[in-house]
């Protein structure tokens, strides 16, 4: 196992129904035209330089929970599920309280609720759309029977909560390993305190180290826990580095002190819907809040892909190991890691990974490439999704200024049953 890791060391609707094979470019141009520049983040908008401290506007930057977005539980038809972020939105009315959104939904309150770039959300949208929805709109939650059958699916979209290796992953800051705990859903206290934990060693203070130090050590829990731990392409590569990242970069609160953020213990006990004193926490699922006296990131400091890929190249060069596709082979401490240069002919090599953008280029080459795969298991036509993912993918591809990658050989996941005896329904 050691050996192996070591290798390493939506706008209008005309828009949405015709699923155009550019509708990334066509989304931000509607909101282009819509919207002031400075409200966008779009790939092309001037903002912040990364280190760079932002300013602070507390009328710009304050997010209200009151009023019309007084916080209300779900009922028991509401979808919640494994994004505390989207939870909460969903509670507070930044996204339909039922849990099930469009892209136009998803893009919008995220940029509303936390200061998500436009690139980044609306590649996001389209993603879950695809992946998880109808094309048009997605779960945050499970299944729902009354989205429509539109682009041939050939059952039920699964939502969030059935997305495993496909957008949800192994190794979650405060969710089980699908295949040790039975669902990806819901919080696990044990990590929740542990996180919690640590913020409190670093004077109540969660930020992006502590998060890093805390990643290494949940990805080395699934080695050791979980025969069926995969580190897949995309879901491990990109979107487990987002899952973290956000924590810190949407959950920190903003001040005039702390313009980039702080995160407390409280503020993440809202957001993650647990009530009482360490250690006696109290978890109620589907109950995420937004905080009283809580402000998003600032207009001109909205996270985008170019953050994310910073972020993530910043673990993946302390740990490579989290850049290393692949996993456990049925037996716990089984992990073995697929050489980048043999799943990418040489495209991506253990000398190349962590030069520029390339680790945030090879967990996005990867899932264009895997797209198919995925697609044909949800699609009796794949056609549309492909290009509207397709079409997803290249745009971020082209503003990280990645080299092409034509193929991957996806005969080398046939060892990892994580991968191999997945359901559809995001089952094992």
């Amino acid at each position: 196992m050691l050996a192996s890791i070591a290798v390493l060391c939506l706008a209008a609707t005309h828009h949405t129904y015709a699923f155009p094979s550019r509708l990334f470019e066509d989304i931000l141009q509607a909101r282009n035209a819509d919207q002031p520049v400075a409200q966008l983040a779009a790939p092309h908008v001037k903002r912040q330089a990364p280190g760079i401290t932002p300013p602070f506007d507390a009328a710009e930057q304050y997010v209200s929970n009151t009023g019309e977005h007084a916080f209300v539980a779900p009922s028991g038809t509401d979808q919640r599920g494994p994004c505390p972020g989207l939870n909460a939105m969903a509670n507070h009315g930044y996204l339909p309280h039922n849990g099930i959104g469009s892209m136009e939904d998803f893009i919008n309150g995220t940029a509303a609720v936390f200061g998500m770039g436009a690139d980044l959300s609306t590649f996001l949208a389209i993603y879950g759309a695809v992946v998880d929805g109808d094309l048009t709109s997605y779960s945050i939650g499970g299944p729902v029977s009354t989205l429509t059958t539109l682009g041939g699916l050939l059952g039920e979209p699964q939502g969030l909560s059935g997305s495993h290796n496909k957008y949800e992953n192994d190794v979650s800051p405060t969710r089980g390993d699908l295949y040790e705990y039975g669902n990806d859903y819901l919080v696990q206290l044990s990590q929740f305190t542990a996180l919690y934990e640590l913020g409190q060693q670093n004077g109540n203070s969660i930020d992006l180290d502590v998060l890093t130090d805390y990643r290494v050590t949940r990805f080395n829990e699934s080695i050791n826990n979980n025969p069926y731990f995969f580190n897949a392409p995309f879901s491990g590569v990109i979107a487990s580095a987002a899952a973290w990242s956000f924590i810190y970069r949407f959950m920190a609160n903003k001040s005039a002190e702390n313009p980039e953020g702080l995160l407390t213990g409280d503020v993440l006990q809202s957001f993650y819907s647990v009530t009482g004193d360490y250690p006696d926490f109290t978890y109620t699922p589907g109950h995420e809040a937004i905080p009283d006296n809580w402000y998003k990131r600032n207009p001109v400091d909205y996270y985008t892909i170019p953050y994310l890929s910073i972020d993530s190249n910043t673990m993946a060069l302390a740990h490579p190991q989290f850049l290393s596709v692949g996993g456990n082979t049925g037996t716990v401490n089984s992990f073995t890691g697929i050489d980048p240069e043999n799943l990418t002919g040489g495209v991506f090599t253990t000398s190349n990974l962590l030069e520029g953008n390339n680790a945030a280029c090879y967990g996005f080459e990867l899932g264009l490439q895997e797209a198919p795969d995925i697609l044909q298991s949800l699609y009796s036509d794949v056609t549309s999704a492909l290009d509207t993912l397709s079409s997803a993918f290249q745009s971020v591809t082209s503003e990280l200024g990645c080299p092409t990658l034509s193929s991957v050989d996806m005969a080398q996941f046939s060892q990892f049953p994580g991968y191999t005896d997945l359901s559809s329904d995001g089952t094992y």
